[in-house]
């Protein structure tokens, strides 16, 4: 990483780990760690060696904005402020046991606290992305995301607003994340029953206030994933980021509600120029055939261009704030 020059409160930090976008630092005096938002992009589980102007202020901005309205709904959360443009300052939470190399679940109990829950939990609110992908596939059935028992899979569009609100929750920690079913949950995450639905619950609390928020600005919130923690009295504590263009859907709604196009404000944007190019498919190719990945190619200097103002819009249309 080279020297580190930063301090928190004059206490050298130390480098923890490096995400896709993402620096982590610790600094161990105060008890908190300082998260680095870089101008870096991925898609596919593929850095891009491209870097997008200002990308990294979009995201502390946006999650600065929604852990500030998580405290006004009464959730527990680690942020504790930011360090403009770039830096978050949360308190440190707990570290999940790994042991060669795969998350160590026979260490979780019912009564053990302060740890990284390992699992991702997904909200989902419109029929898109891969939801859309396992339903067509038959992997999901109608029924289990809302719809009445025996209704046509056929019969479900691309975009269509759930009947209910769907949370489901994904591994964290594993090699490839993969959805688990609510017994394996308990198991994998040391949770009793009460536990889950109380994080669930405070999920769909706060993307209704978000869905609310990006309404008034132009924007329809169709899905989004959260992480936590229990802390030191075994209380869920949000963690991580959330509702960002890295984590979050936000779809156009005027384009939506009066042309019935889902145009995404994200780095869909980005993939679709991947696509385009066949980039994907090559991907796609190459690990389904277990042979070498190849190296993803640079942004065109126009694409790097629109990435940033579509990341500073999105930043504005959330926030409310001037980029």
């Amino acid at each position: 990483m080279g020297e580190i020059c930063i301090k928190y409160l004059d206490e050298p930090i130390e480098f923890v780990k490096k995400g896709k976008v993402k620096e982590v630092y610790e600094a161990k005096a105060h008890g908190v760690y300082l998260f680095k938002f870089t101008d870096q992009i991925s898609v596919f589980d593929k850095i891009i060696p491209s870097l997008i102007p200002r990308k990294g202020e979009s995201l502390l901005r946006c999650s600065a904005h929604w852990f500030r309205t998580a405290s006004k709904l009464g959730i527990q959360h680690h942020y504790e402020k930011s360090m403009l443009p770039t830096m978050m300052v949360v308190k440190r939470a707990g570290a999940f046991p790994m042991k060669d190399g795969e998350p160590d679940y026979s260490w979780v109990n019912e009564t053990r606290t302060n740890y990284q829950l390992p699992l991702e939990v997904i909200s989902r609110y419109y029929i898109v992305g891969s939801m859309f992908d396992r339903v067509k596939a038959g992997k999901v059935k109608p029924e289990d995301i809302g719809y009445p028992s025996g209704y046509d899979p056929n019969k479900i569009k691309k975009g269509e607003k759930l009947p209910q609100p769907l949370v489901e929750v994904t591994t964290k920690f594993e090699k490839f994340d993969r959805p688990v079913p609510i017994d394996e949950a308990y198991r994998i995450a040391g949770m009793k029953p009460d536990e889950y639905n109380e994080m669930k619950e405070i999920v769909l609390k706060l993307d209704e206030e978000m869905a609310k928020q990006v309404e008034s600005r132009g924007l329809l919130h169709f899905d989004g994933k959260k992480e936590f923690a229990f802390g030191p009295h075994r209380e869920l504590v949000l963690i991580d980021t959330f509702g960002t263009g890295d984590e979050d859907r936000f779809v156009d709604k005027a384009m939506y509600e009066n042309e019935g196009k889902i145009v995404e404000v994200s780095k869909e944007f980005v993939r679709q120029h991947y696509r385009q190019i066949d980039y994907h498919a090559e991907l796609e190719a190459a690990r389904k055939a277990g042979t070498a990945e190849p190296e993803i190619p640079p942004l065109p200097p126009e694409q790097i261009d629109m990435t940033s103002k579509l990341y500073l819009q999105l930043m504005e249309m959330i926030t409310g704030e001037s980029a």
